[in-house]
């Protein structure tokens, strides 16, 4: 029998592959809100996160004020009252409610915020094939920008849910496999002299990623894998948040000031240590990576472990060998968790690698015009790069030149440690 080949008049085309990603995106969303109660949905822990609700009309307000609004002639906003509510930092929108208030926006509901969404998901839908190029690279855009709020969802949810003395849990807890100790860090000799890095602009990038760059790296070593809940715990037991000579200045007032003890979410409880996870409170997996840690804990273990945190240009140059789709990454709503690493090396998924890097302008680095412009450039200061997305990341949104950021403190994350040393 023939081999039929479908015409172009058939074959899908990028509008149409555009399309079938938004509904993908748009439906992950919706799923891991499935769960939620309006309550659940609402209550907005600390400053830092935001509630479920929020994100998921902020996402949506962004896909209306960007593409609907400025590109659709005729389209007429769901509700005016929105943008107030759901811009989050754009200065060019006007102006917005406070972020560290979002909690009181007890109104719109839960189900109204899923009928907003359902409003715009048509309305775009219905526009993406008379959209300009222009358009449907913020419609791309948006795509990712969802993604980076999906994992921001989950990871808002669980700091939420551990301020409940219930401890609930969001999601069945999994069968676990006994999995075997990994052994001893093995270490990858680097690459060394001039390499390049930053995303070499085919395919999707954020603007922060580029442009690619070279970078000169001197000789050094980086682990094959990242630190695991017992070699931390080998870290507590040592009095590693005891010894002010581990920790930068920062980093050991943040100590004192905060009591801190233990990675977030762990506790001793009947003699041994526990950690509350989107399952509940369970024992500590002794062969998982250990997560959600700041950069300032980061960098006291290092120091423990006489190692130093790789930079960003030494992750990536290691990394770019791997599958950046492969590992322990968020695939549908569910058990979302470390595990143990496979054996052999491997850089994505698990947790976000803090590297010793600052967040600051790749040379040659322009902000977009517009509104989007303020996507990344202006939060170039201050905080630190990760590398290598979490179980909580999306699969298929990170790669090698991927840079995430947060300050040093902040550990609400799915954040880990992989050490590098010099050579």
């Amino acid at each position: 029998m023939p081999t039929i080949v479908p015409s172009s008049a058939t074959a899908p085309t990028p509008a149409d592959q555009l399309a079938s990603r938004y509904r993908a995106v748009r439906g992950l969303t919706l799923s891991l809100a499935e769960p939620l109660s309006d309550a659940d949905a609402t209550v907005q822990s600390m400053p830092d996160a935001s509630p479920a609700k929020w994100h998921m009309a902020h996402t949506t307000w962004f896909f209306e004020t960007f593409v609907l609004r400025d590109h659709v002639p005729g389209y007429q906003l769901h509700d005016p009252r929105f943008p107030f509510l759901f811009n989050s930092y754009y200065e060019a929108e006007g102006k917005r409610h406070a972020r560290h208030r979002r909690g009181m926006i007890t109104r719109p509901s839960l189900d109204e915020v899923r009928a907003y969404r359902a409003h715009v998901d048509a309305a775009l839908l219905a526009a993406m094939p008379d959209l300009p190029e222009g358009a449907l690279e913020l419609v791309a855009l948006g795509c990712h920008h969802e993604e980076q709020h999906q994992e921001l969802f989950v990871t808002d949810i669980l700091h939420l849910f551990s301020e409940n003395p219930l401890e609930p849990a969001l999601y069945a807890p999994r069968p676990k496999t006994p999995v075997a100790m990994p052994g001893a860090i093995g270490w990858i000799e680097g690459r060394q002299g001039i390499v390049q890095v930053g995303h070499e602009g085919q395919g999707f990038a954020f603007d922060c990623e580029g442009p690619c760059h070279d970078a000169l790296l001197h000789p050094h070593a980086i682990a094959d894998r990242t630190v695991t809940n017992a070699e931390w715990m080998r870290f507590i037991e040592d009095g590693g948040y005891r010894d002010p000579r581990l920790w930068l200045s920062d980093g050991w007032a943040w100590v004192k000031a905060k009591a801190i003890g233990a990675p977030l979410y762990w506790e001793e409880r009947d003699g041994g240590w526990t950690r509350f996870g989107l399952d509940g409170r369970r024992a500590i997996d002794p062969a998982a990576p250990v997560t959600h840690v700041s950069f300032y804990e980061a960098d006291a273990y290092a120091t423990w472990a006489g190692a130093r945190l790789p930079t960003e240009m030494e992750w990536e140059a290691a990394a770019t060998a791997h599958d950046a789709s492969g590992g322990n990454q968020m695939d549908a709503a569910g058990p979302i968790e470390p595990r143990p690493a496979p054996q052999g090396p491997a850089f994505f998924g698990d947790v976000w690698e803090w590297t010793g890097s600052a967040y600051r302008p790749y040379p040659g680095f322009r902000a977009v015009e517009g509104a989007v412009g303020e996507y990344n450039g202006k939060f170039m200061n201050g905080q630190f790069v990760l590398r290598g997305g979490s179980c909580a990341t999306p699969r298929g949104h990170a790669r090698a030149s991927y840079r995430n950021f947060f300050y040093p403190h902040q550990r609400w994350q799915f954040t880990g440690v992989r050490l590098a040393k010099d050579l």
